[in-house]
């Protein structure tokens, strides 16, 4: 054998084993030591049809080792009455897994959620991520609670309005399997700016104590993190979302996602605050139409998953 094939040989053999290598580096790399528990939003919900909330994410993280569990909550709810939905069902995932710990996720008001959990039961959490979250309320939801409130208008629309939007709560549950309780004027008031206040007081883990700064990165032995995007426009030509989101951007004074300020979202360690995302390109959604000219959402979980993999959790 020639000395010219040899070499190709070689250079063949190398490229195959470095591929190799990649595959068995890139099986590992969202492979957290404690399950990664997922929190939906306002209007959320685990799967309906075939379709998570969580669009494409769970197998994009499951692909690579990470152990993802999908929960539901009320579409419409308390942050404190969700927040006991997840725990009943983050007890359950312990149970079953026999983890002494789970990784916590939430979405806009399941970042309440996971909050929560972690100030009830500390020491069954190792880590909380609040993504696109209110912590210090929403300017949409203070002037949704404004309209409702007015003299007379007020007054008439109110209950027809409360009514439609925990009708829909309701059918969202049902279609997801678990028709639960809804309460759409204690939902608006847990996201709005007052709302939030009294629940950051009694839940202050991880709450920056300035406007716009970062919180405590860890509170009880407890890591966390945050991170969320910033509405630059419509974010794809076929996302019908994307057009509602330029409208509702307008009610904020800051820069936001279309329903979160930039600096509200802030909690624990502030990853990244200003991802060119809207409310719901932030969980993949609708149906992974995502800005081209943005990190891709499932990239985003990935990575973190392998940060949390790197710290051990």
């Amino acid at each position: 054998m020639n000395k010219a094939l040899m070499s190709l040989l070689a250079l063949i053999l190398a490229i195959q084993l470095s591929g190799y290598s990649a595959a068995v580096m890139a099986a590992g790399y969202t492979q957290t030591r404690y399950p990664i528990v997922l929190a939906h939003g306002m209007f959320g919900f685990d799967s309906i049809a075939g379709i998570n909330y969580w669009y494409g994410i769970p197998r994009a993280l499951q692909r690579d080792g990470a152990q993802v569990f999908v929960t539901q909550v009320s579409a419409l709810n308390s942050s404190e009455q969700r927040g006991e939905q997840l725990l009943a069902q983050v007890e359950d995932i312990l149970a079953i897994t026999g983890a002494e710990k789970v990784n916590l996720i939430g979405h806009s008001h399941g970042g309440q959620s996971v909050r929560y959990v972690a100030a009830v039961m500390p020491q069954r959490v190792a880590s909380v991520t609040t993504v696109g979250s209110p912590v210090k309320g929403s300017a949409a939801a203070d002037l949704g609670l404004m309209a409702l409130a007015l003299p007379v208008v007020g007054d008439a629309l109110q209950p027809v309005v409360t009514s439609v939007l925990e009708g829909l709560g309701w059918l969202i549950g049902f279609a997801a399997g678990e028709p639960l309780p809804q309460n759409a004027l204690d939902s608006l008031n847990s996201l709005s700016s007052a709302g939030t206040t009294d629940f950051n007081l009694r839940f202050p883990q991880g709450v920056p104590v300035t406007s716009c700064g970062e919180g405590a990165y860890e509170s009880n032995g407890v890591k966390q993190f945050s991170w969320s995007g910033v509405n630059t426009g419509v974010t794809h030509f076929f996302d019908p979302s994307s057009y509602a989101m330029v409208l509702t951007k307008l009610a904020f004074n800051e820069q936001n996602d279309g329903l979160v300020g930039r600096c509200s979202s802030h909690f624990g360690q502030v990853l990244r605050d200003d991802y060119p995302m809207d409310h719901l390109d932030e969980v993949n959604q609708l149906f992974g139409l995502a800005y081209v000219f943005s990190t891709n959402p499932k990239t985003v979980y990935r990575q973190h998953a392998n940060r949390l993999r790197n710290l051990g959790l």
